[in-house]
């Protein structure tokens, strides 16, 4: 599977109908093809993804789980919204496990993971594209690779966990204010400046400033109905 999953699936064999399914329809609420709090039903989105009704109800479930949607009894899939609340307990969940993997990266004084730098580039290059589905999945997975590095398994995967939530999150962030993008990169640059300098104090400091509450989203995320 390629680092950023897209519609065209991966694996040697191909995709099978349930991933083109779940990457069609996760990828067409990503990109705003259908809005919060928007039903969407089975049989449309069979003859849009092109594949029976079974692949598509898998695809649901799996959403369901990662929380892009809500299975609602007799009146089909509910496209989640994203609230003001969920936005700040995510950042806090954020900040307390990458906090922790970076002053131990620089305990260690382990540098900068191989693949950053490249990532960094990556979402560059999706920014100038203003491809925001594309650019949150990269930033998620940049930030995965830094807590990666500090090499504890059980921390990786919790933070792996979140992966739906904050790609979602991030590609609505940046839907809401484009123009917060120059700081996110400048603030990804000063994160590898930091993490090469072993400086673990730093690195804390600026993943505070890249996580702190900006009062316009927060107010575009209030207006946004309580989630389910």
């Amino acid at each position: 599977m390629s680092r950023v999953e897209t519609r065209s699936g991966a694996g040697r064999s191909g995709p099978t109908a349930g991933q083109r399914a779940y990457v069609w329809i996760r990828d067409a609420i990503l990109d705003g093809v259908f809005a919060e709090g928007e039903f969407i039903d089975e049989v449309a989105l069979s003859e849009r993804v092109k594949t029976s009704r079974t692949p598509v109800r898998e695809a649901l479930q799996r959403l369901q789980v990662e929380r892009y949607v809500d299975l609602v009894p007799r009146r089909g899939a509910q496209v989640r919204v994203v609230t003001a609340t969920e936005m700040r307990e995510l950042y806090q969940a954020r900040y307390v496990l990458e906090s922790d993997a970076l002053r131990h990266i620089c305990g260690r004084q382990a540098g900068v993971p191989t693949a950053a730098r490249t990532l960094v580039q990556e979402m560059e290059q999706a920014g100038v594209e203003r491809n925001w589905n594309r650019f949150a999945q990269l930033d998620q997975l940049f930030h995965s690779t830094i807590v990666r590095h500090q090499g504890n398994a059980v921390i990786s995967e919790l933070y792996d966990s979140l992966q739906p939530r904050q790609v979602r999150l991030g590609t609505r962030t940046l839907t809401e204010g484009p123009s917060r993008l120059t700081t996110i990169e400048i603030e990804h640059r000063e994160l590898l400046v930091a993490l090469e300098e072993h400086d673990g104090d730093t690195c804390v400091e600026v993943l505070g400033r890249h996580l702190r509450e900006i009062p316009e989203l927060v107010d575009a995320f209030s207006g946004s109905r309580a989630a389910r």
